[in-house]
């Protein structure tokens, strides 16, 4: 892969675990990569390890003690953005255009001027339910490409469709995609 600038965007899921090694791979790829959590995120993963491995600073805040319009800066930087994992909250929350946070912000941002790539992840009952399934059908209309979640265990003890996709299947489809 020729040297990219990737987010990676991550929301409050119990796969956002994967993140790490998805980061991981990019910088080992060659990229440079910058991450975006939300709160809910971090009670999952923790900012050192995200930042350890993209060696830049995980972005939070809309507006740090710096004061920079992060949202618009983080999107002009990168060349493709990725949601890795995206919870059910996130996805409704992109799908009516809620610019609350940084990570929801970045999307509104994009506007799909730079590839826009979400892996879903929740419960396999969370992920069939029709509201999440028409705001995923609606993002991908919108020009997000939607990264269908594997079957198997999930963290809650149920088995089905829901799990977030191995980081070098994600990793494979950022490449086709630059």
């Amino acid at each position: 892969m020729s040297p990219s600038k990737i987010l990676v965007c991550v929301s409050g899921s119990i796969a956002a675990y994967k993140s790490a090694e998805l980061v991981s791979l990019l910088t080992k790829s060659g990229c440079e990569v910058k991450v975006v959590a939300t709160d809910g995120a971090l009670q999952f993963i923790g900012r050192a390890t995200l930042e350890a491995l993209s060696g830049h600073q995980v972005y939070t805040q809309m507006f740090a003690e710096s004061h920079k319009i992060h949202h618009i800066n983080l999107v002009k930087w990168a060349d493709l953005i990725v949601l890795y994992p995206a919870s059910a909250s996130t996805l409704g929350r992109l799908r009516l255009g809620l610019a609350e946070d940084l990570l929801t912000a970045c999307f509104v941002a994009n506007n799909f001027i730079k590839p826009y790539l979400i892996a879903p992840s929740m419960n396999v009952n969370m992920y069939a339910h029709p509201a999440v399934q028409e705001n995923l059908a609606t993002l991908q209309s919108w020009g997000a490409t939607v990264i269908e979640p594997a079957s198997g265990n999930l963290a809650c003890g149920t088995k089905g469709k829901g799990r977030a996709p191995e980081p070098a299947e994600i990793l494979a489809i950022i490449k086709e995609s630059l």
